[in-house]
């Protein structure tokens, strides 16, 4: 028997994920090209995560503030990256209505979010230990930013989230947005360590300079 429901996983699905595939690996080869081969671990990991966010803020966050500005709506609109966040709106309704709450934290991600991900990566190439200060700033607005996404969302009932599928649930609801808190959290515990640390011994000479 023929389904007569919606494809699941279409043509446009596929062309989504090659794409962010497509980010993750220009983002490893920027780190491998522009970092040197005894990089501490977690400076590459940082390096790469930050290289792929602003990847993904410019191009794929950056099509969608402006097909949700100035009149115009995701449904309405025509053209890759318009059928790419059709797509996603088929999990979450919100990005193809331009909702105001969602297109004012694009807003900030695409004009605020992704040029400070620029700016921390060329201190992470220059080893300037300043960026430790400025990832907690980073990391912060993402988890804000995801927080104000989804909380007011599941305040009312979540009434524009489709959970019908693996793929909607899984994959654009959960994965792609779990990411952008685990890898936050992460980078937030690890430049905190550096901070702290510094901190603390700068401290325990200065204890030591005056007895």
């Amino acid at each position: 028997m023929t389904s007569n429901g919606p494809e699941i996983f279409t043509a446009t699905s596929a062309y989504s994920l090659a794409g962010v595939a497509a980010m993750a690996f220009v983002a490893t080869t920027g780190a491998k090209i522009l970092l040197p081969k005894n990089a501490r671990w977690q400076d590459s990991f940082t390096f790469i995560w930050l290289a792929f966010d602003a990847l993904i803020h410019l191009s794929f966050e950056g099509s969608f503030l402006y097909l949700s500005t100035f009149g115009r709506t995701v449904n309405s609109s025509v053209g890759p990256f318009a059928e790419m966040w059709k797509e996603y709106t088929r999990a979450d309704a919100r990005w193809g209505v331009s909702d105001p709450t969602v297109v004012s934290l694009e807003i900030l991600t695409v004009l605020g979010a992704a040029p400070m991900c620029c700016y921390i990566i060329r201190q992470i190439v220059k080893d300037d230990p300043a960026r430790h200060y400025w990832i907690i700033i980073l990391s912060t607005a993402e988890l804000y930013g995801g927080w104000m996404t989804f909380c007011p969302e599941w305040l009312t009932g979540s009434p524009s989230l489709d959970t019908s599928n693996p793929l909607y649930l899984w994959v654009y609801l959960f994965f792609m947005n779990i990411i952008w808190v685990v890898i936050p959290v992460w980078l937030m515990w690890d430049s905190y360590g550096h901070i702290a640390g510094s901190l603390r011994r700068a401290q325990t000479v200065m204890k030591t300079k005056k007895n």
